[in-house]
């Protein structure tokens, strides 16, 4: 969206009619937080308060001893809209807009733990060397049938044709179409909240869909795929199914990723630093990528942040296991597509789309910037397939919590006391899953052992 200010705030909200105001913040998880506001509150210029330890939920709503990150009294941080983040929601029976907030301590500073101000320290970093990163994101996600029973696995949603997909559907114009009514209302939501969506395919699972993201600013972008993800759950329980971000929700499709697609400019002039003035590959080009080869792994904890994720990124399931690099090479963690020198970029392809996406964003921003600073080297691209390559990236969340917390480099980039806060978040969330004894342990140990 256009940059707006206050002013604009108050004229947009009489211009769409505007009753009430969802003013929400993103928690570690990626989950929206925050409050719904009345018009007129929200315009009294009082910022909406909320304890810092909001930030620190885990999944299942728990949260680890917070005083280390909070202090002993859970204080309030200050909520501030960012102008340029309002939008109408589209779904919604009365007339109500959304506004993305920045998370501040009292003094105006930004609160370490807030996802977003994690991405805009990266972005920051970025803009004292006179760069800014370009990013496109790709969303993949299942739809379902509805399931109220958590027990029994997830299975595809009847389609218009009374049917359910039996099998793989890459590319399907057909398939899409079967759940024609969903794409419809979902594109008219997507463009009444300026969600700048460009295509639509069906991906090689049963149920699953791909959308992506016109290329652009990485705060932009990081706020679209956030306000994205609810979008798409809304416009599924309007139309009597399930919409799924889970990284890898059914046992025998494969898993859901976000992969993304950055490049960097140049402030001055709007150059894309990767590409020298003849069209080559510049040496910046090939650091961005080194950084991503040896930093991707102890950052693997920022894309793959649950449990779950790690059912993904296993061997012969479409998802990469390594961070070899290769010119469009879809089995190596990091592929470079053909592009003209003005659009050459490198695509990582480790994320899943479970992620929270400033933090996402920020991971692997942060990859390519240290690498472009430390003058790392990549290796030799990879020209055949990748897919035996493994044991480069964590094979589970433990692992990934001690590689994060192992890299000084990434906790400098993300901020010291975000990535010690984080790894207690998912700490915990590992803690309670490992309590959790699973139907395949009592069917084949009950009786047996």
């Amino acid at each position: 969206m256009a940059e707006a200010s206050g002013g604009d705030m108050r004229a947009f909200l009489r211009e769409h009619n505007i009753h009430e105001v969802e003013c929400v913040i993103a928690d570690m998880t990626g989950i929206a937080r925050g409050k719904i506001l009345p018009k007129d509150l929200f315009l009294s210029g009082e910022h909406m308060r909320l304890p810092k330890s909001v930030l620190l939920n885990t999944v299942h709503g728990e949260q680890p001893n917070n005083m280390p990150y909070v202090g002993p009294m859970d204080p309030d941080m200050v909520c501030v809209p960012d102008p340029a983040t309002i939008r109408v929601v589209p779904w919604a029976t009365e007339r109500v807009a959304c506004v993305i907030h920045d998370c501040q301590n009292f003094d105006g500073s930004p609160v370490a733990l807030a996802p977003r101000s994690v991405l805009r320290r990266v972005l920051e970093k970025y803009r004292e060397r006179g760069w800014k990163p370009v990013v496109a994101p790709e969303m993949e996600f299942y739809l379902v049938a509805r399931n109220l029973n958590p027990h029994e696995p997830l299975s595809p949603p009847t389609g218009r044709s009374g049917f359910t997909e039996q099998g793989r559907q890459s590319y399907s114009i057909d398939a899409v179409n079967d759940f024609d009514p969903f794409f419809l209302e979902l594109s008219a939501f997507c463009k009444q909240h300026e969600l700048g969506v460009e295509t639509l395919i069906h991906e090689a699972g049963a149920g699953q869909m791909e959308i992506n993201f016109t290329h652009g600013d990485a705060l932009e972008l990081a706020d679209r795929v956030f306000l994205f993800k609810r979008a798409v759950r809304e416009t599924a329980l309007r139309h009597g199914i399930f919409a799924t971000f889970m990284a890898k929700p059914m046992e025998t499709e494969p898993g859901s990723a976000m992969h993304v697609h950055q490049s960097v400019v140049e402030l001055a002039s709007g150059r894309n630093i990767f590409s020298n003035e003849d069209g080559s590959e510049s040496t910046l080009f090939r650091q961005f990528i080194g950084g991503l080869e040896k930093y991707v792994p102890p950052a693997t904890l920022l894309f793959a942040p649950h449990v779950n994720s790690f059912r993904r990124l296993s061997r012969f399931q479409s998802a990469p296991m390594n961070v070899h690099w290769g010119y469009d090479n879809r089995t190596c963690g990091i592929r470079v597509p053909n592009s003209t020198p003005l659009n050459r970029r490198v695509e990582n392809r480790v994320p899943g789309v479970d992620v929270n996406p400033y933090l996402a964003m920020a991971a692997t921003l942060a990859c390519g910037w240290l690498g472009m600073t430390e003058g790392l080297q990549p290796a030799p691209p990879t020209a055949e397939s990748a897919e035996h390559v493994h044991g480069e990236l964590p094979r589970n969340l433990e692992d990934a919590i001690l590689q994060l917390r192992g890299c000084p480099a990434l906790a400098e980039m993300l901020g010291p006391l975000f990535v010690e806060a984080f790894c207690e978040v998912k700490e915990l969330e590992f803690a309670t899953f490992s309590r959790v004894i699973s139907s395949w342990e009592r069917e084949h140990l009950m009786l047996l052992v």
